[in-house]
């Protein structure tokens, strides 16, 4: 079935002096991510001649794998969340998600250790299940349970209807009638805290805490992010947590393929180091094409449009000269990165049944473990609130017979000086430090007392890798922080003010973080090029 939805919020961003009409055009796209292979697969199927660059020697950007002794693991995204994003998606180049990828829902869709409480609790695709849980947990807390959700359901079919399908290079969706109706509303959701609108409705920190995490999906903290975004849990509550069968890849390796199949041309190991311009007879600056690295020396591949979907930092401060840049680097002292991650991939010898595919470890004091993070005195968390996927409980192509794969995530400040990565604890001392202590308290806290002694394969990412590898900004590991000041149309845009024909796709710019977010903002510059400025997705 096509996802039809209406317009969204606007952002008044300078529009390029080219407008578009589709015409075909000579694209560049910069990075080989989610973002930059969607833009290249979308584009490509409208007819236009496309090239990506990609520095590294493999797609997918931090969307990548690594694969050691029979071990194979993600190293980036783990949660398929919103598959009606998916699914428009592969409607618009003539397929669908179920042709392309073997989806598996996961039950339960998460596991959660709270410390102090001996027991975890389990969310369930299932309401009914996850209401009884919420009741049980806070008398009377089933009510409010359907009240939070029927929020979260009526903000999300919103967003997708007004705000996440646009550019915000129209004002026509602010004044739609369904947006005009809900100002009121929207004026609080936006100028209150997610953590402050969960504690409006639920005394239990274990509800407040499973209720506020969504913020971390979108490099955020519960106290930092708008309640707008209470519509996630819509997505984990209310709906399936689904999985890719091959990990996500295999999510990557299909949108290459339909990439190429529409006449996309990808190319690794090209790093552009320069966007050329030229002046047009106007005086106005426009895209001439990219400059890259290549075995023989400095290569140019022409272009009318560059679409820059690695990080928007790099792009504009590293590949543009100051006059020409949108986003010049004092433009970047009032703007947050998001965390970083010490992430650690470990390959375990024998079963974990006290792990599902994906489980949440919290402390009890969030306003600690958010301020290490975040706060003026930035420092890694300890103890930290950490994130587990174990995808050998879903997939047994992950790890070698008998034996566990897991993914161990623990939110950092976005700081290059905790480190880089390495295997076998070869990395820097906070970074294996960090490790080692997440490897204990999965061991203590959901009783695996063995654990460190089981581990056959260990390779560990720090904020360093983050910059080094994908030019993150500080070495954040999603994306800009979704707060107020960084989402929606006060989030950058995705054009450029000072060059015609260089548009922006990505985390960065909207309409956010997260493989969902990536793929809407590669329909957006398909978008731009063909002069659609409705707050509609794109007709399949």
């Amino acid at each position: 079935m096509t996802l039809r939805l209406p317009e969204r919020l606007s952002r008044f961003t300078p529009t390029p002096r080219r407008t578009g009409d589709g015409t075909p055009r000579r694209v560049v796209v910069v990075g080989g991510g989610i973002a930059g292979l969607a833009t290249a697969a979308l584009l490509a199927s409208r007819g236009h001649s496309v090239d990506l660059l990609e520095k590294n020697d493999d797609l997918g950007g931090r969307v990548g794998s690594v694969e050691r002794d029979g071990f194979r693991f993600d190293t980036g995204a783990s949660w398929y969340l919103m598959p009606e994003v998916f699914e428009h998606f592969f409607e618009l180049l003539g397929t669908t998600a179920d042709a392309e990828l073997d989806l598996e829902v996961l039950d339960p869709s998460y596991r959660v250790f709270f410390e102090g409480h001996a027991e975890p609790v389990d969310l369930r695709p299932d309401r009914d299940h996850n209401r009884a849980l919420f009741e049980s947990l806070e008398p009377g807390a089933g009510e409010r349970f359907d009240a939070y959700l029927r929020s979260a359901e009526d903000t999300y079919d919103m967003a997708l209807r007004r705000f996440l399908y646009t550019s915000f290079d129209s004002p026509s969706a602010f004044v739609h009638p369904d947006v005009v109706r809900r100002t009121p509303a929207l004026g609080r959701l936006l100028t209150r805290s997610l953590e402050s609108h969960v504690a409006g409705s639920f005394t239990d920190n274990r509800l407040r805490q499973v209720l506020g995490y969504p913020a971390v999906f979108l490099g955020s903290s519960p106290s930092r992010t708008p309640s707008m975004y209470h519509l996630m849990s819509r997505l984990d509550l209310g709906d399936r947590v689904l999985y890719p069968q091959g990990g996500f890849t295999q999510l990557i390796r299909v949108i290459a393929d339909l990439a190429e199949k529409h006449g996309a041309r990808l190319h690794t190991g090209a790093a552009v180091t320069r966007i050329l311009t030229a002046e047009t007879s106007g005086g106005r600056p426009v895209v001439t094409g990219v400059e890259h690295g290549s075995p023989a020396g400095p290569r140019t591949v022409e272009a009318d449009v560059v679409v820059g979907a690695a990080d928007l930092h790099h792009l504009e401060t590293a590949l543009l000269p100051t006059a020409l840049q949108t986003h010049p680097e004092p433009a970047w002292r009032d703007r947050s990165p998001g965390p970083g991650a010490v992430l650690a991939m470990l390959g375990v010898e024998g079963r974990l049944p006290e792990l599902p595919h994906h489980s949440l470890f919290f402390t009890r004091d969030w306003g600690q473990n958010f301020g290490d993070i975040f706060g003026k005195d930035a420092r890694v968390p300890d103890p930290a609130s950490i994130y587990v996927c174990k995808p050998s409980e879903t997939d047994p192509s992950v790890a070698p017979e008998g034996c566990e794969n897991l993914f161990v995530l623990v939110p950092v400040p976005a700081d290059t000086s905790i480190g880089s990565g390495g295997d076998d604890g070869a990395g820097s001392e906070t970074v294996e430090r960090t490790a080692d202590a997440a490897i204990d308290q999965i061991a203590s806290w959901a009783d695996v007392p063995d654990l460190r002694e089981r581990i056959r394969v260990r390779h560990t990412v720090g904020p360093e890798d983050f910059a080094t590898r994908y030019h993150a900004w500080r070495g954040g590991a999603l994306g800009l922080e979704h707060t107020l000041r960084q989402s929606a149309f006060l989030r950058p845009g995705n054009v450029s003010a000072k060059v015609d024909g260089l548009l922006y796709a990505g985390a960065s710019t909207v309409p956010g973080v997260g493989l969902p977010m990536c793929l809407i903002s590669a329909e957006l510059v398909l978008k731009r090029l063909s002069g659609d400025r409705s707050s509609l997705p794109v007709q399949a």
